[in-house]
């Protein structure tokens, strides 16, 4: 499959005056209106808050809008925006869960690979850009079917508490 280029010099001026408007209005989703932020407060893991996993620098929780089941994001416990704002602790705990999730998500779901990535930024696609966090999914051979490819739309076989309940019973004991 080829990539075809559509040139549109005439957008740089508008991506431009976006990108210093969003810098000006310094939008990084503060700490109060995060819903990750209340996430991380929500108590320990349960089926209800879809909080799979919490440690003492951060913690997993399944996506609420999951590209496949099993997607869970992993990220600080601390509202930070930067990937290299985390603390030398964060940063080995969000390394250690991501490893976790991924044994947790082969061990429940057991794909034929995985998804695993950052949007930094909302250039970049982060839809909540002011805490930083990764996504992990399993992903199968032929998983995008018709539903995906013509009309947009993914089907999901399970709800996600049947998702959370299998990620819990397959999490890793440290």
């Amino acid at each position: 499959m080829s990539l075809e280029n559509l040139w549109a010099g005439w957008r740089h001026g508008y991506i431009k005056e976006a990108t210093e408007r969003e810098r000006a209005t310094g939008n990084t989703d503060d700490a109060a209106s995060c819903v990750f932020c209340h996430l991380a407060e929500s108590g320990p893991p349960s089926a209800e808050n879809l909080v799979v996993w919490r440690g003492q620098w951060s913690f997993v929780v399944m996506n609420a809008y999951p590209y496949a089941s099993g997607h869970v994001l992993v990220m600080p416990l601390r509202h930070i925006a930067a990937l290299t704002a985390l603390t030398e602790p964060e940063s080995t705990e969000v390394w250690a869960a991501t490893r976790s999730a991924v044994a947790a998500i082969e061990g429940a779901y057991d794909p034929d690979g995985l998804n695993l990535g950052a949007n930094l930024g909302r250039a970049a696609g982060a839809g909540i850009p002011g805490h930083v966090h990764l996504h992990v999914l399993p992903r199968w051979s032929g998983d995008t079917n018709f539903m995906t490819s013509v009309a947009g739309v993914r089907v999901m076989p399970e709800t996600l508490q049947v998702a959370w309940k299998k990620l819990s019973e397959a999490w890793p004991v440290p």
